[in-house]
């Protein structure tokens, strides 16, 4: 009960406030998240095979550059639970008139083509799942043999403080802010390496390696109250907030990031995993 009761939030999540938020900020996330987009696309080759699968591809950036890089030798696809954003990406592929497609599904259950597969990729997609084994378990069952697996997660909240600062300025004022819990599906799920490992182990994956990465990243100061009013927990809430308390979070919360605020550019270093493994 309690795993369909977490994966019917996600859905109803992003398919809500959280993806429009997302489809609407598309341009500065993907910016943000640039060096990440790159670390993967980086590891693509029509060597390796061709068939690459992005989980939780969101509005499609990392996808779009597989795509882009394989060409005519590559069949792309991307799978997320949010419709608004499969929207966007769909909209994306055929602007460009990039060969990628996409499916709103849950990976966690989807029926993928049996070893379809040469690689699976994903960029902050993989830690929402309610049950990660059985996703990656899923997700092995639609890899070829020795296909690669390669995604990136955050690691701790302790880690990322850029991540927590409007939340953490903001509690205060808006007292019915959720409280983050450890290994819950989320943001940070994946921040004990451990418990990665074995959830891999367990889905029948094999050759873990997980990295720390340490990554700088950027986005315009002009950016800044739009991203933490329309995004993460303090955006979820203020849209429910009255016109004071909005006032008064906004105030605070952007006085919080000052810190980071570097002339015309917020600057932040992203504390992140990046795990490999292999499908026996």
């Amino acid at each position: 009960m309690e795993d369909t009761r977490q994966a019917g939030e996600q859905t109803r999540l992003w398919n809500g406030s959280a993806g429009r938020a997302w489809v609407e900020n598309q341009e500065v996330l993907d910016l943000m998240f640039k060096p990440f987009e790159d670390l993967l696309v980086e590891a693509v080759s029509a060597e390796s095979g061709g068939r690459v699968l992005d989980v939780g591809c969101g509005t499609g950036s990392v996808l779009l550059a597989v795509a882009r890089r394989l060409g005519a030798k590559g069949r792309c696809l991307g799978v997320d639970i949010s419709e608004p954003m499969i929207a966007a990406a769909r909209a994306r592929a055929e602007r460009e008139g990039t060969p990628a497609s996409f499916i709103c599904a849950n990976a966690q259950s989807h029926a993928f083509e049996h070893a379809g597969f040469d690689m699976i990729l994903s960029r902050f997609g993989v830690m929402f799942f309610d049950d990660p084994v059985r996703a990656f378990a899923n997700l092995r069952r639609a890899a070829r043999r020795d296909a690669e697996l390669r995604f990136i997660a955050w690691r701790s909240a302790a880690e990322n403080p850029f991540m927590t600062t409007a939340e953490r300025a903001a509690a205060p004022l808006l007292p019915s802010l959720p409280v983050r819990r450890p290994d819950a599906p989320g943001q940070f799920a994946f921040a004990d390496r451990r418990r990665v490992d074995s959830l891999l182990a367990e889905a029948g994956w094999t050759a873990m390696d997980l990295q720390p990465i340490d990554v700088a990243c950027t986005l315009p100061e002009a950016e800044l109250v739009r991203y933490f009013t329309r995004l993460g927990p303090v955006g979820m809430r203020l849209q429910e907030a009255d016109d004071r308390t909005r006032t008064q979070v906004i105030e605070t919360v952007r006085a919080a990031f000052e810190p980071f605020v570097k002339g015309a550019e917020v600057h932040f270093t992203a504390a992140c995993w990046a795990v490999s493994a292999r499908a026996p």
